[in-house]
Order: C-alpha cells, then sequence, then structure tokens
C-alpha cells in the first residue's frame, strides 16, 4: 500500500472542485489545493482575511507579505481578484455564499460532526478563527486530512471525543487513503488507494463502510 503524499491528496481535492465554484481553502493543508486547480476551470478561491480571487502560491523570492492568506502564507491574486474588510468575509461565509469550504481535522465522525479546533488537551491551543462559519455557512464542507494519526489510531471515528466545530456538516473526506462520503445510510467509500482493500481500510478505520 502506498499512501498518497500531500500533494497527491490536494490533486485528488482539486479534481471535483467545479467550474465556476466559489472556495474557501483551510489553514494547513488545505491550502494546497489552490496549486492543483485545472487551469481550464475558473474557481475563486475565498480567504476569510478579506481576499477573493487567490491563485497558486507565489515562486520562491517572489512573495508579497501584505497578500497572504488567514494562515500568514504568501499567496497571488489573479486578474480580477479583490480585497475587502473581514468583517464583509464573514458576512460572505455565514450568508452561504461560498459554494465549498475544504477545512483539515482532528476527527469526523461517522455522521459527519467535525472537530478541528481543539484537542481538549490541557497544553493545547484553541484556534477556532472562521471555522465554525466555513463548516456551517458553505454549501458543501469538504476534509481534507490524513487518515491516522500519529500513533495509529484513525481520526475517522464513530462519535467524536473533541470538542466540535459543527454538527452534520461534513459531505466528503479525503484522506491519504481513501475518499470517502458522508451520506444518511453510511459511510460510502470513493476511491481507495491502490493495494489497499476495502476490508483493510475498515480494519483501519474501525467504522462501518460501504463501496460506491
Amino acid at each position: 500500500m502506498k499512501k498518497l503524499t500531500r500533494a497527491e491528496m490536494a490533486a485528488r481535492v482539486a479534481r471535483d472542485i467545479p467550474d465556476g465554484a466559489v472556495v474557501n481553502l483551510g489553514i494547513g493543508l488545505p491550502t494546497l489545493v489552490a496549486n492543483h486547480l485545472p487551469t481550464d476551470r475558473e474557481v475563486l478561491l475565498h480567504s476569510e482575511n478579506g481576499v477573493l480571487g487567490m491563485g497558486p502560491a507565489p515562486a520562491s523570492g517572489a512573495e508579497d507579505w501584505d497578500l497572504i492568506n488567514a494562515g500568514k502564507q504568501p499567496v497571488t491574486l489573479l486578474p480580477g481578484g479583490s480585497y475587502f474588510h473581514h468583517a464583509d468575509s464573514f458576512a460572505m461565509m455565514r450568508g452561504g455564499h461560498l459554494d465549498y469550504c475544504v477545512l483539515g481535522a482532528f476527527q469526523v465522525s461517522a455522521t459527519g460532526d467535525l472537530a478541528n479546533w481543539h484537542t481538549g488537551a490541557a497544553d493545547a491551543i484553541p484556534a477556532v478563527g472562521g471555522a465554525m462559519d466555513l463548516a456551517i455557512g458553505a454549501k458543501k464542507t469538504y476534509v481534507m486530512m490524513e487518515h491516522l494519526t500519529k500513533s495509529g489510531e484513525s481520526k475517522i471515528v464513530p462519535a467524536c471525543t473533541y470538542p466540535l466545530t459543527g454538527v452534520g456538516c461534513v459531505s466528503r473526506i479525503y484522506t491519504d487513503l481513501a475518499t470517502i462520503d458522508v451520506t444518511p445510510h453510511g459511510l460510502r467509500v470513493i476511491d481507495i488507494v491502490e493495494g489497499l482493500s476495502l476490508d483493510e481500510l475498515q480494519r483501519l478505520s474501525g467504522v462501518p463502510l460501504v463501496a460506491a
């Protein structure tokens, strides 16, 4: 079994972003999606600090540190892109104007609950940012994450044990092992990495899975 690299995960997510979509890419892994969007599609990337129309990451040495995303990473701006107050940005998020958001996660439950802002550990620094607004405000919420923790535990769980970001908000999960839809009838595996069987994915995940 060969796990997907982070770039391969980002390319897999990018493949599912349709032409004309307005999309927010969350801090961390999801920001990589910007580098893999097909050039023949017009996708408007949004950042909650007040940017619409972001492009891929700038080349090394070409960074403009006055132009950053919500994770303080340098970005580029495509022709027609715009800047605005973050209050207007959050109004876009809360008002249902985003077609998709792609977020990282600590846990996703079998019913699509999302936990991505705090592990509950005493020494952890909570960082909710705009995650709650995005998870509930976007028309579809995708999660992009490693399938397992560093200790080998599944991040897809029967029920989240960490503080929730949103309830029943996740519609699709992208990991380094599989792409999984969250449906009213359970978790449906859309695709799986080469060399990994559904039975083995089931064992690693610890939650019921069905093939598409």
